[in-house]
């Protein structure tokens, strides 16, 4: 009689441990220990063709791991952008040559992310593509605001924070899980504790 019930609970218990060592290897991938490659995040089908795109667009940023390797066109502004109890935006390597272009492209973001790591190195995080209020509405009037594949860009007025002019942005977290949403601003994953600018102007 006892033994019939064996097997099943065998079978629970084989169950929960595959359970168990499958969280501990996903929780090791994003955790400090891994490398400092950008993680392989699985497309899902809210990650639609503008993830793609980016990713596509950012392949060549996937293995840096030293900021000197960015290179030009692009440039470190802002240092490391935390926001408190919101997360970080982390590192904004900014592309000047098509910042004041009045226009948005998925293939070119003005900006690629990145995020400190413990070593002093960085990682892939995505990209903000950004485009300043007054030379988008020259250039598009009655329009309304950008959007890249139905994605609505976000208004930071002035001032603000980065002592910019009005502008719109849009977050694209390619390589880094964000619960709050691919497309938001402040990503609750992402922390600036490891930024140390005297190590990043050593390497």
């Amino acid at each position: 009689m006892h033994m019939g019930r064996l097997p099943r609970a065998m079978s629970y218990v084989t169950l929960v441990l595959l359970m168990a060592t499958g969280s501990a290897r996903a929780q090791d991938h994003d955790g400090h220990g891994a490398p400092a490659a950008a993680q392989n995040l699985p497309l899902t089908p809210q990650q639609n063709d503008l993830v793609r795109i980016v990713r596509k667009a950012t392949e060549q940023f996937r293995f840096v791991t030293d900021q000197n390797q960015v290179g030009d066109p692009y440039t470190l502004l802002f240092g490391c952008v935390s926001g408190g109890d919101f997360g970080a935006m982390g590192l904004h390597f900014v592309r000047g040559d098509i910042l004041h272009d009045g226009e948005v492209d998925a293939n070119q973001p003005e900006i690629i992310l990145f995020e400190p790591t413990r070593n002093g190195g960085i990682r892939l995080t995505g990209a903000d593509f950004i485009v300043f209020k007054s030379e988008w509405e020259a250039k598009h009037k009655g329009e309304g605001p950008p959007s890249l594949n139905g994605q609505l860009f976000h208004l930071f007025d002035a001032p603000n924070r980065f002592g910019l002019d009005p502008f719109y942005t849009l977050h694209v977290w390619a390589w880094k899980d964000n619960p709050n949403g691919t497309f938001t601003n402040w990503n609750p994953n992402v922390s600036c504790d490891a930024f140390n600018p005297k190590v990043s102007d050593e390497q």
